[in-house]
């Protein structure tokens, strides 16, 4: 893949052009009258009863909310007037968020404060977030993406992870997409986020936490454990090639949930050889397509990359994938209501061995 095109938004912020072999992006003058990017930055606070970082990030209440399609700011922008994407078309392309939720992470250092020095702690919200567009087609999804460029994508997410795990002070980068209002989507362009982080997020800390716990315990990875007792088991195996297997993992919290993990321990995308990212794109599009005949609707979704360092805090991480829905039939959607929001104890409708049975023949 070559490197991508660098453009500058009205504004300031960084936009880059990935295109497929042969196609060669052509840009224009992004001449929208935008105000200058906002003095306002987030900021994170630490919640002294969990031990957790908490963003408060007041500007993203004025974030674009649900345009018409034909003010989609995704879509191409070939008068340079419209579009966060000035051009007359696309392949992939990754610009800084307009309302970031964490900004600020260039050549500077930052370092967290010390939690322990006062019950209320902040610090600014240091970070970067980025958008990354699919494809210029409004209508489309990542799951009606040709191969080569879902590849591209995952070229774009592993260009972007390299270079936010250089920067300063970012200490996790994630990439994730949201798909469909039942999710809380607001731009329903085919897009996605990559966020990269000041701290380890929760999800991840706790995570890692139980692989070290299991590493003093057995001497082995905990998540290779899984991966193991899950092919072992095969009954939420729904898909397996030589390099990925994706599964509903035994103990699902979501009405659908899929993970999807690579048969050698990487820690991240960058660890993939190039064989190993065309595969991941043919499983990660096998996943999706199968979520999308799964009911008479496109199932939304979250779908989240989970990357790691290769570090003393982050050494027993294993990269993978892990793809969540809130819909539990046809007709139904599963809200986190008292006992998962309150108290993060989930409670789940279906059995993961059927869901993944029913994922099993929707792929044949």
């Amino acid at each position: 893949m070559t490197e991508p095109l660098a453009w500058t938004l009205a504004d300031g912020r960084d936009e880059l052009f990935f295109a497929l072999p042969g196609h060669r992006p052509a840009p224009v003058p992004d001449r929208r009258p935008l105000p200058p990017r906002s003095a306002q930055r987030s900021e994170i606070r630490f919640d002294r009863q969990t031990g957790q970082w908490v963003v408060i990030a007041a500007l993203r209440q004025d974030r674009t909310y649900k345009p018409p399609p034909d003010q989609c700011p995704l879509c191409p922008g070939p008068s340079g007037l419209s579009s966060e994407i000035p051009a007359p078309d696309y392949d992939v392309v990754v610009f800084e968020n307009r309302f970031p939720s964490l900004s600020g992470a260039g050549v500077e250092p930052f370092d967290l404060p010390d939690p322990d020095r006062d019950v209320f702690t902040a610090a600014p919200g240091h970070g970067r977030c980025e958008v990354i567009c699919f494809s210029s087609d409004h209508r489309a999804s990542f799951a009606q993406l040709p191969h080569d460029r879902a590849r591209l994508v995952v070229h774009a997410w592993r260009h972007r992870t390299a270079d936010m795990m250089q920067r300063n002070g970012i200490r996790q980068v994630f990439c994730f997409e949201n798909r469909g209002e039942e999710i809380g989507v607001t731009l329903t362009h085919p897009h996605g986020q990559i966020y990269g982080y000041p701290y380890v997020t929760p999800r991840s800390a706790l995570v890692l936490r139980e692989a070290r716990a299991y590493r003093r315990r057995h001497d082995a990875n905990l998540f290779g454990a899984i991966l193991d007792r899950e092919v072992a088991d095969g009954a939420r195996i729904i898909a397996r090639t030589d390099a990925f297997t994706a599964f509903v993992p035994f103990a699902a919290r979501w009405p659908v949930e899929v993970h999807v993990y690579p048969n050698r321990r990487v820690h991240n995308l960058l660890d993939l050889t190039d064989a190993e990212i065309d595969a991941f794109a043919a499983v990660y599009l096998d996943v999706l397509r199968r979520f999308d005949r799964l009911y008479p609707t496109p199932l939304p979704y979250i779908s989240a990359l989970h990357q790691y360092r290769d570090d003393d805090e982050q050494g027993e991480g294993w990269f993978h994938v892990e793809l969540m829905s809130v819909r539990r039939s046809a007709t139904k959607l599963k809200f986190l209501a008292g006992s998962e929001s309150a108290m993060d104890a989930f409670i789940s409708d279906v059995t993961p061995e059927s869901v993944a049975a029913r994922l099993r023949e929707v792929g044949t």
